[in-house]
């Protein structure tokens, strides 16, 4: 009963971290440990993800919500490391680094995060685990140069050095890893597995929140931009197909039941013909928004054979088109941000967002960009700074557009509170939360015409 009751738990844990898991993979779940028991962790990993788990990208959080509900250990690490000092810790680290030896390096993790990681005192209100103060102990990325000559010498195929130096590098970072999950699972037993799950297990890549991510995860998300483009294109272009069919043609329809006595068997459509529409982008590139505006900037141009013409802006004081910059950061899109801050005029004095000269300079320089075919997205939180919105703008860009779309990556319990005039545009053009990949996806095949 306890095990079938921390199985229910583990479930409800992922469900909550967006992975779906129904009522038939928690039985397949349970069949798998019967089977297999506890014995073999490893094993029971893998069972249990290949039961539960349905898409790429889940594994991460799920290994890491695993390690919580089905530790190795309790109270100690997974295996026993006998270090006399932090140097001597050091030194077997490189051994066991070099080495590839993952084994060593849980037990050194845990080591480490043992004798390095723990902070305040035991029982007190303010105490556990960290993995951060671990690291900053052992400094295991100032190990690479020992790391590689460890590898020289162990090896007698002459591995090439920037081989040799990825392998080194990937060793730490799952190093790293293993820490990061010793502090989890300790800090798990001291406060409690929900708790640790809810606010210390990352995000599966889709729904990380584009404001806060961190340049790992970022760097996860434009892995992501072109197999999620093929998605959508599939999506766009089916939906089209779909809507070549419009209302009945009434007189081709009774001309048909001629045939059936005068009853309209047979209902004949309207063909349509619906061209390729273009869109515009219109993206503040000012703060955390920025994160937001690159990744959809690219996601975009990877769709762009879906739209007879995209064009891209974007702005922080001023507007300033940027769609060659944006074609040429498919090739390089970690630059991209840089780039465009640096090689388009976005400002007059300062980085803060100024909204209002924004949409002004937008409509006053680019008068025939917005016509009656073109779709226009307006990414951005509508923060002012306390300037003036320039609401009339808006309803200019609204009136000549076919549609707009305000895609915020702010929460809407945010919206207008303190400088935000979120809700002041949204009374002109629909605004729709979009803070994470899930909901761009989400919206991006909704919205877009077809």
């Amino acid at each position: 009963m306890a095990l079938a009751g921390r199985l229910v738990e583990f479930v409800g844990a992922l469900r909550e971290h967006g992975i779906a898991v129904g009522p038939g993979e928690t039985a397949d779940a349970a069949a798998a440990i019967d089977v297999l028991g506890l014995t073999d962790r490893d094993q029971l990993r893998a069972a249990l993800a290949a039961t539960l788990l349905r898409r790429a990208g889940q594994r991460a959080t799920f290994d890491a919500i695993f390690d919580l509900y089905f530790p190795g250990a309790v109270g100690t690490a997974e295996t026993a490391a006998e270090v006399e000092d932090l140097d001597s810790l050091r030194s077997a680290l490189v051994a066991a680094l070099a080495a590839g030896d993952t084994g060593t390096m849980r037990a050194l993790a845990g080591a480490g995060v043992g004798e390095f990681g723990q902070y305040g005192r035991p029982g007190g209100g303010l105490s556990g685990w960290s993995a951060y103060q671990t690291l900053q102990q052992v400094r295991p990325d100032e190990l690479l140069e020992r790391i590689l000559s460890a590898m020289r010498g162990e090896r007698s195929d002459g591995l090439d050095e920037a081989v040799a130096e990825r392998e080194a590098r990937a060793r730490i970072n799952q190093f790293r890893d293993y820490v990061q999950g010793e502090a989890r699972r300790r800090i798990a037993e001291l406060r409690g597995r929900e708790r640790i799950s809810r606010y210390a297990v990352a995000p599966q890549t889709e729904l990380v929140t584009f404001t806060s991510a961190t340049r790992d995860q970022i760097a996860d998300l434009r892995r992501t931009i072109q197999p999620l483009s093929r998605k959508l294109a599939t999506r766009l272009a089916a939906r089209r197909r779909r809507s070549r069919h419009g209302q009945i043609d009434l007189r081709r329809t009774l001309r048909r039941s001629l045939a059936t006595g005068g009853v309209p068997m047979r209902p004949a459509m309207r063909t349509r013909r619906p061209g390729r529409p273009e869109l515009v982008l219109l993206c503040d590139m000012s703060g955390s928004v920025a994160g937001f505006a690159q990744f959809t900037l690219l996601l975009v141009q990877a769709l762009a054979d879906q739209f007879s013409k995209v064009r891209s802006f974007a702005f922080v004081g001023l507007t300033d088109e940027i769609t060659p910059l944006v074609s040429a950061g498919t090739a390089d899109p970690d630059g991209l941000a840089r780039r465009i801050m640096t090689e388009a005029r976005l400002t007059r004095w300062g980085t803060s967002s100024d909204y209002g000269d924004s949409f002004a300079s937008f409509v006053e320089e680019w008068p025939d960009v917005v016509g009656p075919r073109t779709s226009v997205l307006i990414l951005g939180d509508g923060r002012t700074n306390g300037g003036d919105p320039n609401l009339d703008a808006v309803r200019r860009i609204a009136d000549r557009a076919r549609h707009v779309y305000w895609l915020n990556p702010e929460s809407r319990t945010y919206w207008g509170t303190g400088d935000s005039a979120a809700r002041q545009y949204g009374e002109i053009v629909p605004m729709y939360e979009c803070r994470n990949l899930r909901q761009l996806t989400q919206l991006v095949t909704e919205l877009l015409p077809g």
